[in-house]
């Protein structure tokens, strides 16, 4: 595939409309971190950057070029500069494509493709696969022209991704996950079952129950003070989280506590490690989990965490068509259900 020349794939200069709740006063840069949407890569960093460069203008046209100057609301226009061009290299790797248009791209990862390149993983990636699968046709991310990554899921977790083609399908898409109206459904094997019974369960903080025997996590998601390598549920300067589960299936010697479950979990929120934190917070870590949880006998031979995105529904950004895809899980994740079944159903 013959690509064409870079400047004719860097899309220009972009005006984003940012509008802050009216509130207490709050820092500039921490103010904006938290309104724009998610899937443009903003961080705290690079918009302060953004902000020192004379980017970021209020709504009669005044740059505001100090990053801690106090804001009570209102509304900002965020200038992003034409992206550069991508380090990463097109490759050649298999894509399991479920869906695509001239707007976007529904895909079935598989455990062990890394999203996007990072220290230590500069190829190989997702992001290389679609710059050789979709040539000249990226939409441009966080200063840097990337194919399209609004969301991602954990290197080892299977399952759904969409990819936009282009800026229009890659805000529309990045507004719909701010504002939480995309369907996000995952299957999780988790050790023990959450039960409402759980005196532990009663008496945490952010654990409620809704009708149908729906487990409700509210925990707002940081860095975790002692390791930075991973997350962790914060009483303070976390980003609010909410996941929701259900117990599909027990595992265990009938009378006896369930040794594991089949859990599905749907998101409200999408942060970094959002289900494995929230299932380990609640005391039910996923099986196979070498980050949040210890593993113990019954996850022996599986090597990652037992997730799998299985229901990616949304809007579609241009055509406005509603758009719902499933993928099964693949096949250790399945064995791995085959086996416990092997155990016996756990009574409720």
């Amino acid at each position: 595939m013959t690509l064409p020349p870079p400047s004719s794939r860097i899309p220009p200069p972009r005006e984003i409309r940012v509008a802050l709740a009216a509130g207490p006063e709050s820092r500039l840069d921490k103010a904006l971190a938290a309104a724009v949407p998610e899937g443009l890569g903003l961080s705290r960093s690079r918009l302060q950057a953004l902000i020192a460069e004379g980017a970021v203008a209020r709504a009669d046209g005044v740059v505001v070029s100090d990053p801690k100057a106090r804001v009570a609301g209102g509304e900002f226009t965020l200038t992003l500069p034409a992206p550069i061009p991508a380090a990463a290299q097109p490759e050649d790797i298999p894509l399991e494509i479920v869906y695509e248009d001239a707007h976007l791209i529904v895909l079935d990862k598989p455990v062990g493709l890394v999203v996007h390149p990072a220290p230590g993983q500069r190829d190989g990636t997702l992001v290389n696969a679609l710059l050789h699968h979709s040539g000249g046709s990226l939409s441009g991310i966080g200063g840097e022209i990337r194919p399209g990554i609004v969301h991602r899921i954990d290197k080892e977790t299977s399952g759904l991704l969409v990819v936009a083609k282009d800026d229009a399908a890659h805000q529309g898409l990045a507004a719909q996950f701010k504002a939480h109206d995309l369907e996000r459904r995952y299957l999780a094997v988790v050790r023990g079952a959450p039960d409402p019974a759980d005196p532990r369960l009663r008496g945490l903080a952010g654990i409620s129950w809704e009708p149908g025997g729906v487990l409700r996590i509210e925990g707002a998601i940081g860095r975790h003070p002692g390791d930075r390598k991973r997350m962790a549920v914060l009483s303070r300067d976390g980003r609010r989280a909410v996941t929701r589960a259900r117990v599909l299936e027990r595992f265990g010697p009938p009378g006896a506590p369930p040794v594991a479950s089949l859990v599905e979990c749907w998101l409200e929120t999408g942060r970094t490690h959002q289900i494995r934190v929230h299932m380990t917070f609640a005391g039910h870590p996923l099986i196979g989990d070498r980050v949040y949880g210890k593993r113990v006998g019954v996850e022996a031979g599986f090597p990652r965490q037992a997730l799998h995105a299985r229901t990616l529904g949304f809007v579609h950004p241009v055509t406005g068509e509603a758009m719902r895809f499933e993928a099964p899980p693949p096949g250790d994740f399945r064995d791995l259900v085959d086996r416990l079944r092997r155990l016996g159903h756990a009574d409720v």
